[in-house]
């Protein structure tokens, strides 16, 4: 943890990899979107967010790419981009392979998936919620990262736990149509229900692109309500920022 009550993972990226996950805590928010809440399209004060995005980029060398997050499997290159706004962006994942380009994506229950190369030349983040999950986003995220998968490290950022996710029954088919090994992450809750394990279903997706150094996954957004936004347990809600970037 930071001074400020926020997530440093803890794994074994390179020398030159830094990443930072935000928690609810060290903002200047307040009701349903306290206190550090970065979601600029959640519903809370647009100023609140601008100074708690103020406060953040004191802890980068830059300011974030901010995605306009769709839930899908798009991912941009970050390298290429000509702004930061929303309007930009719209993805759910991005790549950069300059230093000091910081990576971001929001969340509050979905995955927030970080990578890097083992040599620290490369990083990117994917916001993996099931649909995205689903649709092949961290393929895609892998695949522009342009490095073969065993040489990948990710860590699993905080995320709804499996003994809180609760699913309907197409999306438990979704995941199995497209991988029949996806039935292992789904355990049977109420009648025509089941409780889904985001992150069994992320590193099944990291392991078929040969990603094994895989970290984290020990969070549950929904149960941890100090430290954590959650959208299924609250409704109106804020965001967690998962940032990554290569130091120069």
């Amino acid at each position: 943890m930071s001074d400020e009550g926020w997530i440093v993972p803890d794994w074994p990226a390179p020398a030159g990899v830094r990443a930072l996950i935000t928690t609810r805590q060290g903002g200047a928010s307040s009701g349903a979107f306290a206190s550090m809440n970065l979601g600029m399209r959640s519903g809370d004060i647009a100023e609140d967010v601008r100074r708690n995005r103020a406060r953040l980029r004191q802890e980068l060398p830059a300011e974030p790419l901010w995605l306009r997050q769709v839930h899908g499997s798009a991912v941009v290159e970050a390298d290429g981009s000509k702004g930061n706004t929303v309007a930009d962006l719209e993805a759910d994942a991005v790549v950069a392979h300059r230093p000091q380009t910081v990576c971001a994506v929001l969340s509050a229950d979905c995955l927030p998936v970080l990578l890097c190369d083992a040599q620290g030349s490369v990083v990117a983040a994917a916001h993996a919620g099931w649909r995205g999950l689903c649709a092949g986003v961290i393929e895609r995220t892998v695949q522009a990262m342009q490095r073969p998968g065993r040489a990948l490290l990710a860590y699993l950022g905080p995320a709804i736990g499996p003994a809180a996710y609760e699913v309907g029954s197409e999306v438990r088919q979704a995941f199995i149509d497209a991988d029949a090994q996806a039935e292992a992450a789904f355990a049977a809750g109420r009648p025509g229900r089941y409780l889904a394990d985001l992150y069994a279903l992320a590193r099944q997706r990291l392991a078929n692109c040969g990603v094994a150094n895989v970290h984290g996954g020990g969070y549950c957004t929904y149960t941890d309500q100090e430290s954590f936004f959650s959208y299924r347990r609250d409704g109106a809600t804020g965001r967690m920022a998962s940032l990554i970037w290569l130091e120069r």
